[in-house]
């Protein structure tokens, strides 16, 4: 089957325009035209597709999270050694401070004044009326996720209702962690740290789509972290493969079981340790059998634990989304493979948060709760804060109630906007298990507490139920619980009781730093993680001869007597496809007119892998490549072959097309933000 390249011309008016949302690129052959030379075949060519390694100094990961953030560092001289920053200016009672929340405030002319807790303090000093004139924004990542038609110019609503440019507030909140790691490292060097001294790695959900993924390196070229022409100087890593290599780095022998009292709440405090691992190293000498398991942090090696082709499976479970990966061991080197793409939703903590959100509204009344963000965000910010450290304290065998304090304004605010008082709303609503304390607090019962839980916890272990009914999951031997999230008695629980007898169960004892952690050790040696699955379907728009009866008729093109059906779509590697790092697709194509100067060769991507056309539903394109077929000197061979060639495997993709004849070539970065 003989097969053309689709030009990116306009339907003429005299033919019947297909039926789909833009006009079928392939009506004008007068463009292009290239007819394959050889069947399509696959190429390994690992040799050509490594870069030259450029030396840094340090790699610094910054974990950008949806509710708290952090970076962490590791010299290239000495990579055992992991720094987690820990200077945060403010920080909270009762919450580890080694991530800032994520958070940042601008002034009213839309500068950048502060970040994380100071952003958060400062904003909350602000007298109300003041207030109003800032732009103060929290929980901002979650959009990337959400925005089905993300692009460069996407909004963000801040605080006091004002929009602003998303790509905007990400450059801001990555030039700061620029600015203070550059600092840190040049404290502790004694001497200036230049950012070309630095490989950046940032983490982004694995299950994002590709566009939030291009998003967030554009941001990172705005902040100056890298540029486009220095593009391997920052590494995009997905959150779950980066917990992944930390988890594999793990020593199992000192371990907790999540049921002895040794620990409290799941994970023990640091005075309980020392007693607590001496009880359990009792204990789990008596109790072999035990299934779940917490790792002392201790960078050793879980290799004694696992052999060539075990499987495990990492739940990320953070402030906005979970992630769920399947990794397979690959000895000697410990590579690891993927073997399922990556799934999950999102159900992180902040599901906990909009519950708790409306609960409030079922008391207080939605139009109060609307209104109360807009007039008073600072105190709104405070309600949650509060309610952010009894979230943590929520366990499955609490007895005794949580109390959140609500802030002086909100009950004035509420005793203004209804006519009567919070006590008397709450007696009103007859919310179950929520009271009102004299001390001017809400009174939680743990059931209630627990109650706020439950969907976001249930759509995980839903989600991980699916998981493991797919036959690449079914022998899986260890499922490590991470990210922020897993902090989580509760969700600890959930899992113990659900999976605890299919595989061991093991969360990591700093467990909100792992990503972290896994993201140095990726940036050191990028290298470690060998197959994964292709997220997406993608292939070029061809012409190909027409098949009476096999293809459309509207599909039909008849150009100087060959008839050709248009808008097929050739495709070069399916959706979940395993591909191996750096694998190189190839296909050769030669123009149909051999006088024909320029071709376009555009790229489509797909969510669904049986695509037959690039008119279907849900195919969108994401590049173009223009090669300029001048400049041969009169003679131009008789066959002209045109290469094109996609590479795989890396966390983004890229694509090229080459003129053997000329060794002219185009390159480009499949973009999934500008069309």
């Amino acid at each position: 089957s003989s097969q053309v390249i689709s030009g990116g011309g306009s339907s003429h008016p005299h033919e019947t325009a297909p039926t789909s949302a833009y006009s079928s690129p392939a009506r004008s052959l007068g463009d292009t035209g290239i007819t394959p030379l050889s069947p399509s075949h696959i190429v390994n060519d690992a040799d050509s597709s490594v870069s030259e390694q450029q030396t840094f100094l340090v790699v610094v990961a910054i974990d950008f999270g949806t509710t708290s953030s952090g970076y962490a560092y590791s010299f290239t001289k000495e990579p055992e050694c992991i720094h987690v920053m820990r200077r945060w200016e403010g920080g909270d009672p009762g919450v580890s401070n080694q991530k800032t929340p994520t958070t940042i405030l601008l002034t009213p002319e839309r500068k950048f004044h502060s970040f994380g807790y100071a952003a958060r303090d400062f904003y909350h000093d602000l007298d109300p009326n003041e207030a109003k004139q800032w732009l103060y924004l929290e929980k901002f990542k979650m959009k990337l996720h959400t925005t089905g038609d993300l692009t460069l110019d996407t909004d963000l609503t801040a605080a006091n209702g004002k929009k602003i440019k998303a790509l905007e507030i990400f450059a801001y909140a990555l030039q700061y962690f620029k600015e203070q790691a550059l600092k840190e490292l040049s404290d502790q060097a004694g001497s200036e740290f230049e950012n070309s001294d630095v490989r950046w790695v940032i983490t982004v959900p694995a299950i994002w789509k590709q566009p939030a993924k291009q998003f967030m390196r554009q941001a990172a070229y705005q902040a100056g972290l890298a540029s486009p022409e220095n593009a391997e100087q920052l590494i995009i890593a997905l959150e779950p493969e980066a917990a992944s290599i930390y988890c594999r780095k793990l020593r199992l022998h000192q371990m907790i079981e999540l049921s002895s009292k040794a620990a409290v709440n799941g994970y023990s405090s640091r005075d309980t340790v020392g007693a607590g691992f001496a009880q359990a190293k009792e204990h789990v000498r008596r109790n072999r059998q035990s299934r779940t398991f917490l790792v002392e942090n201790v960078i050793g090696e879980i290799w004694s634990e696992l052999e060539e082709g075990d499987k495990y499976v990492v739940v990320d479970s953070g402030g906005g989304t979970v992630d769920l990966t399947v990794h397979q061991i690959r000895l000697p080197e410990g590579h690891l493979k993927e073997l399922y793409k990556a799934t999950g939703g999102p159900y992180g903590s902040l599901g906990v948060d909009y519950e708790f959100e409306k609960l409030l509204c079922k008391i207080f009344g939605e139009d109060f709760i609307e209104q109360f963000k807009i007039k008073r965000p600072a105190a709104w910010v405070d309600l949650m804060i509060a309610f952010e450290s009894r979230k943590r304290a929520a366990a499955p065998d609490r007895t005794n109630p949580l109390n959140i304090t609500l802030p002086f304004s909100f009950i004035d605010y509420y005793k203004k906007f209804r006519g009567h008082s919070v006590e008397h709303a709450l007696r009103k609503s007859n919310v179950d298990f929520v009271k009102w304390s004299s001390q001017g607090m809400l009174r939680m019962s743990p059931d209630a507490m627990n109650a706020l839980f439950k969907p976001t916890i249930d759509s995980i272990i839903e989600h991980l139920r699916d998981l493991f009914q797919k036959p690449e999951v079914s022998t899986v031997k260890f499922l490590f619980l991470v990210g922020g999230f897993a902090e989580a008695p509760l969700l600890q629980q959930a899992v113990q009781a659900a999976f605890g007898d299919k595989c061991r169960i093991i969360i990591p004892q700093d467990v909100g730093l792992t990503i972290l952690k896994g993201a140095v050790l990726f940036g050191l040696d990028p290298a470690v993680i060998k197959v994964r699955r292709s997220p997406l379907t993608y292939g070029v728009g061809v012409l190909n001869r027409y098949v009476e009866g096999k293809h459309p008729p509207e599909k039909l093109l008849v150009k100087d007597g060959t008839r050709w059906c248009t808008d097929v779509f050739d495709k070069f590697i399916a959706a979940d496809q395993s591909v191996a790092l750096g694998e190189l697709v190839k296909r050769s194509y030669t123009p149909a007119k051999p006088s024909q100067l320029v071709i376009v060769i555009n790229v489509y991507s797909s969510e669904r892998d049986n695509v037959s056309f690039i008119t279907d539903p849900g195919v969108r394109k994401c590049g173009t490549l223009r090669l300029d077929l001048t400049g041969t000197g009169g003679t131009a061979p008789a066959r002209r072959e045109i290469q094109t060639l996609m590479q795989f495997g890396d966390t983004e993709i890229k694509a090229m097309a080459i003129d053997v004849a000329t060794s002219k070539s185009v390159k480009v970065g499949i973009d999934f933000l500008n069309y």
